[in-house]
């Protein structure tokens, strides 16, 4: 196929496309506090009324983290311990020096982590496995509302 031919498939695809971002707010109590951000996802799908595409989930700030998981009970004791073990919350790190506070691991855990991520749907539903959810991780050592960013791209 010629490269002008496949530069006018291109800008047709992006530019039938649309981006709606919004934010949704949570409550947490800090200390490895985690929830469930699938209902509200879902929700906001549904609200904005794409079919086909992606989203991006991503929280502000950098004490937090966002992954998928099965989100029942005894996944939430092991990852709190797995954190715990890996990154224990009561030890002293160079953070704390630098800024006087005591969040150095929950900076660690969120860098390890990451703020974000992508998840794709069609027909309108998201293509996660049947266990799948979309969690919020609060690391840091004290309640906090934290603002989650819901970004679709699609048609």
């Amino acid at each position: 196929m010629p490269k002008c031919v496949l530069a006018v498939i291109r800008a047709r695809t992006i530019l039938s496309s649309m981006i709606k971002t919004t934010e949704y707010i949570v409550q947490t109590q800090g200390h490895c506090d985690i929830h469930d951000l699938t209902p509200a996802l879902r929700h906001t799908l549904t609200a904005v009324g794409l079919k086909e595409g992606h989203a991006l989930v991503f929280v502000a700030g950098s004490t937090a983290g966002v992954t998928s998981v099965e989100f029942e009970p005894g996944l939430v004791r092991d990852i709190h311990e797995f954190f715990e073990r890996l990154i224990p919350e009561q030890r002293d790190y160079f953070h704390h020096a630098t800024w006087g506070d005591d969040n150095g691991s929950s900076h660690l855990r969120a860098a390890l982590l990451k703020p974000s991520l992508t998840i794709p749907f069609r027909d309108g539903q998201f293509m996660t496995g049947t266990w799948q959810q979309i969690v919020l991780i609060d690391f840091d050592t004290r309640p906090r509302q934290r603002s989650i960013i819901f970004q679709f791209i699609g048609e």
